[in-house]
């Protein structure tokens, strides 16, 4: 096929707020390399990592909770989440659904056609497991925010769904970080996990992993989205910060908090854990600075785990979760491409229950 030498892209210029996402309708269309595929995006996903390396919300300069908007001050030696400053101006968007349409050197060309997903981890070839030496899609390289993008070949999973691109696009960030999360916590059938922000694209996906697992699952959402995140099959739903959690859980063991909210209500989750329970995060969008109490740390023998980088066998364990129609997606709203800063701004409202995706 003929492929055209530019594509349409909505570029990030710099650290900001959401005036730094620019249309470019000429924007060079990008080759694949070697080992590389290039696809035609079909429809590309948002995140809270978009949102965070824009605005620069990583930087330990940053003490605020997540805004979307531009802070003032943000510290240019960290200001991503891998702590290395981001290049600019640079494609966002790290959930692609799409179709391989060309193919680098020592890729199979017989892979051109394939329906995909992106895995968002970029890794070291030689070392895959070497945390140390990842970058992610769409801040450390070009993602998905245009109608093309190149990938490696090995971050480009193939799928087989009756699901549409839109609905797929909302699979692989939200639902790999929910995965990440519950793996590095061990999450089995004899946890019950409290999930606060269930009404979120990982607070859902959190949902409907852990209840795959067997565990019982708590949510706690906004009681105007309980309808939709019952939909999810959470065992119990709270509203968002009851100001007696210990009464609203009655009789519940919580043996894991599951958490992407951090902010002040942060103590509050930690003094319902059992003992011997484990608190695992990734993310803080209710704000970073939290306080502890040590003694409730060490005391109840609790065990906390950060969650960032996800083990290399989550996503293809995802793809075959979808295939076999384990999980469903959560699509609250599709935008156009061109729409990408309403979009965002519809995101950062938090007034969805799942995932809003974007179309070239």
């Amino acid at each position: 096929m003929t492929l055209p030498t530019t594509m349409k892209a909505m570029v990030t210029m710099g650290h900001g707020d959401l005036d730094q996402m620019v249309l470019h309708t000429d924007w060079p269309r990008p080759e694949p390399a070697a080992d590389e595929v290039l696809i035609k995006v079909g429809a590309c996903g948002l995140n809270n990592t978009d949102v965070n390396t824009r605005s620069g919300w990583y930087s330990k300069t940053v003490t605020d909770a997540t805004t979307g908007g531009a802070f003032d001050e943000v510290g240019e030696d960290d200001p991503t989440w891998g702590g290395a400053p981001i290049t600019f101006p640079r494609i966002q968007g790290a959930d692609v659904c799409g179709e391989i349409v060309a193919v680098g050197e020592s890729v199979d060309p017989a892979r051109i056609g394939e329906r995909v997903i992106t895995d968002g981890w970029l890794r070291d070839a030689a070392d895959l497991d070497d945390i140390n030496k990842t970058g992610y899609f769409g801040s450390e390289r070009d993602g998905g925010f245009a109608e093309y993008t190149t990938t490696p070949a090995r971050n480009a999973l193939a799928i087989k769904s009756d699901l549409t691109d839109a609905e797929l696009a909302t699979f692989s960030c939200s639902y790999s970080t929910a995965e990440g999360l519950l793996t590095r916590a061990q999450v089995g059938s004899n946890d019950t996990v409290l999930v606060p922000g269930a009404s979120g694209g990982v607070g859902g996906a959190l949902v409907q992993l852990a209840k795959r697992r067997g565990a019982r699952v708590i949510a706690m959402a906004s009681e105007t989205k309980h309808a939709d995140v019952a939909s999810l099959g959470p065992d119990t739903l709270l509203p968002r910060a009851p100001n007696d959690l210990r009464a609203a859980l009655g009789d519940e063991k919580i043996t894991v908090v599951a958490d992407i909210v951090g902010g002040p209500y942060w103590p509050t989750l930690i003094d319902v854990l059992e003992r011997g329970g484990r608190y695992t995060c990734s993310g803080a969008i209710a704000g970073p600075m939290v306080e502890l109490d040590l003694r409730t740390f060490y005391l109840r023998d609790l065990t906390f785990t950060g969650s960032t980088v996800i083990t290399p066998e989550v996503m293809p364990n995802l793809i075959r979760y979808i295939e076999a129609g384990e999980i469903k997606p959560a699509l609250a709203a599709t935008y156009p491409l061109d729409q990408l800063r309403e979009a965002q701004a519809a995101f950062i409202a938090k007034t969805h229950t799942g995932n809003i995706v974007v179309t070239p």
